[in-house]
Order: C-alpha cells, then sequence, then structure tokens
C-alpha cells in the first residue's frame, strides 16, 4: 500500500512537471494575457464608478449605461438622481481617466522604443513644456473660447504639446539626420526654457497662479461627454498607428544601423514615431493637465513581465495603463472626500515608491 502511496506521488510530480511548461506557455499567450487585462479594466471601471458619495450596486451601473448607450430597457430599480450621477458624472470621468492612462501608456512605450532607453517618458521631448506654455497663456486670455467640443485651455494645451515636439525635432535634425542624443538634449533644453517662460507668465500675472498650478498637477476633467469624445478618436489613431509601427519599434531596439539594415526608413519612421507620440501625449494632457508617471512606469513594468517585443507590450500597456489610472483617480477623490487632491500628486506618491523598489530589487542595469 505505502509502496501504491509512493508511485501514485511521483506519477503526480511528473505529470504537474510536463504541464508546468504548457501552463507557463498559456499565461503568457497573447490573448490570454489581453483577455485577462481586458477583464480586470472592466472590473476597474465598474467598482470605480460604484464608489463616491452615494454607492451604487453593479447591476445598476451595467444597466444605465446599456440604458442610455443603446437604448436597452430594463426594469428600472434606481432613481433619477442616481441614473444621473452614473451617466453624466461618474462614468464619463473614469472612462476619461482610462483614456488618459491608455495614452500616456501607450505614448510611453513609443517613445522608450524609439530612443531605447526605459526611463523616457512622454513628457520627454517638451511635451509638458509646451503644452503648460499654452495652457498658462490659455488662462491670460481675457475670453473665452471654443474649438468644436474643445474647450480654449485643453485645446491650446493639445496644439502647444504638439508645436513643442515640433520644434525639438527641427532643432535636432542634423542635415538629413536626427540623432537620438541631439534629440534628447534639444527636448531637455526646449522644455527648460518654456518652463521658464511659463514662470514669467504666472509671476507677472498672479491671478491666474492658482489655476495653473492645479492645472499642472493633474486631474481628468471630463465632467461630460462631449471633450471624452473629442479626445479618445485622437488616442485611439495614436494607437492604432503605433501597433502598425510596431515591428519597427522592435527594429530601433536592436539600434538604428540595424534597424537600417532590416529595410527600415529610420528618418521617415522616426519622424512618425515621434508625431504619434506627441498626438497620444497631447490628447491626454487636453484632458487631464499634467499627469506624471504613467508613461514612465507603466511600459517599463508591462516590459519586465511580457518582454520587449511592441505587438504584445503595446496593448497590454495601454490596458495596464488605463487601469492604473482609474485606480489612482478613483483614491484622488475618495480618500479625503469631498475634497479632492490632484490626480498627479496620486501618481507620484504610488508611482515613485514602487519604482524605485523595482530598481532596487533588479540591482542591475535595464536593457531592453
Amino acid at each position: 500500500m505505502a509502496r501504491q502511496n509512493i508511485v501514485s506521488t511521483e506519477s503526480s510530480a511528473k505529470i504537474a512537471r510536463a504541464a508546468a511548461p504548457n501552463v507557463r506557455a498559456l499565461a503568457r499567450h497573447p490573448l490570454f494575457v489581453l483577455g485577462a487585462f481586458s477583464a480586470l479594466l472592466l472590473a476597474t471601471i465598474i467598482f470605480a464608478t460604484r464608489l463616491g458619495t452615494v454607492n451604487i450596486e453593479p447591476a445598476q451601473i451595467i444597466a444605465i449605461t446599456l440604458k442610455r448607450a443603446f437604448g436597452l430597457e430594463f426594469g428600472v430599480t434606481w432613481t433619477a438622481a442616481e441614473e444621473a450621477i452614473i451617466w453624466q458624472i461618474r462614468l464619463p470621468r473614469v472612462l476619461g481617466a482610462a483614456i488618459v492612462g491608455a495614452g500616456l501608456a501607450g505614448a510611453g512605450v513609443v517613445f522608450q522604443g524609439l530612443l531605447r532607453n526605459s526611463m523616457a517618458d512622454p513628457y520627454l521631448l517638451g511635451t509638458s513644456g509646451g503644452a503648460a506654455l499654452a495652457a498658462t497663456i490659455a488662462f491670460l486670455v481675457p475670453f473665452s473660447l471654443g474649438f468644436a467640443t474643445f474647450g480654449f485651455v485643453p485645446f491650446a494645451a493639445f496644439i502647444g504639446a504638439l508645436l513643442a515636439v515640433l520644434l525639438v525635432y527641427r532643432i535636432a535634425r542634423v542635415g538629413m539626420h536626427t540623432p537620438i542624443t541631439t534629440l534628447l538634449l534639444a527636448g531637455f533644453a526646449v522644455s527648460s526654457m518654456l518652463a521658464a517662460i511659463m514662470s514669467a507668465l504666472m509671476l507677472l500675472s498672479r491671478g491666474t497662479l492658482e489655476r495653473v498650478v492645479l492645472w499642472t498637477l493633474g486631474g481628468v476633467s471630463a465632467s461630460g461627454w462631449n471633450m471624452l469624445l473629442a479626445v479618445t478618436p485622437l488616442i485611439a489613431l495614436g494607437s492604432a498607428l503605433a501597433f502598425w509601427l510596431s515591428n519597427d519599434l522592435d527594429a530601433f531596439l536592436l539600434g538604428e544601423e540595424q534597424a537600417a539594415s532590416l529595410g527600415v526608413n529610420v528618418e521617415r519612421k522616426k519622424f512618425f514615431l515621434l508625431a504619434v507620440g506627441a498626438l497620444m501625449t497631447g490628447a491626454a494632457v487636453a484632458l487631464s493637465g499634467l499627469v506624471g508617471f504613467v508613461g514612465l512606469i507603466v511600459p517599463h513594468v508591462t516590459r519586465i513581465l511580457l518582454g520587449p517585443g511592441h505587438r504584445l507590450l503595446l496593448p497590454a500597456s495601454l490596458l495596464c495603463g488605463a487601469i492604473f489610472l482609474v485606480i489612482a483617480d478613483l483614491i484622488a477623490r475618495t480618500v479625503i472626500a469631498p475634497q479632492e487632491i490632484p490626480l498627479g500628486v496620486i501618481t507620484a506618491l504610488l508611482g515613485a515608491p514602487f519604482f524605485i523598489i523595482l530598481l532596487r530589487r533588479t540591482k542591475k542595469e535595464y536593457t531592453f
């Protein structure tokens, strides 16, 4: 009997060892990974939408959403006030946080892959400086303007971010080439110059100081659907273009000479990738102001978990960025309710310690 038990145990161990590689392979399969992250994002959105001054059940949230979005009728078990809270206030904000998080994380993947630098983030190439300066100027304008569904400040921030990256690219271009090191240095110089101009404008008009500071600390401003519907297609377009260029990003990881030997038009694709990253960052900034660490941490951690291949890394980072910022925004609006903590403060408090721990535990230089 004892011998039979030993044989049975040994057989079970052999079966477990044989099955382990298959389980690990399944866990890293792109469809499984993206499906798991998608399910987690959906659960996070429902959870974040539920919590607030008035807690509303998940079933009611789903029913209200299906009713207002698709006209599906259900037995009404909620009040008109609860429906207004979900559809007009909470859901646009939660989805706005998800879209901003996805946009910043996707832009982070693009810039880190293009620059071959795991420390690169969407604000590295002057995007934040351009957006902040343009927003400051918009705050100083003594009249209100609107462009389609954009208010003047978000529109100015979006345009400022794009123009700043274009300026950095033009400065860094040497003949027919744009060296990566020169690009980074130009981004730092332009960012510093734009920040100095913004500070001078704030000092000259102290009445706008508080509003500008709050904007630079970040916060999802989607209190309705119009702004959300304007920004989402821009980030979706940027994500689609980045995915289309994912093979080129893989080639850039080998270095520009190797990428060229693989048939990549290095300078043209470099400009396209910069434009795609700037588009996604500018659209996110227009909706949320300056929110740091998302585009730095999320791609970095996702790359460690899933590897450097951009066809999986990019969509996984989009989903993880959305999850991260939905959770951060939930903390920002509930931890000291009814007051709110600026979203950028929460992302820094969550992201910086985690990133430091991650770097300390690896105890070696990070490589792609």
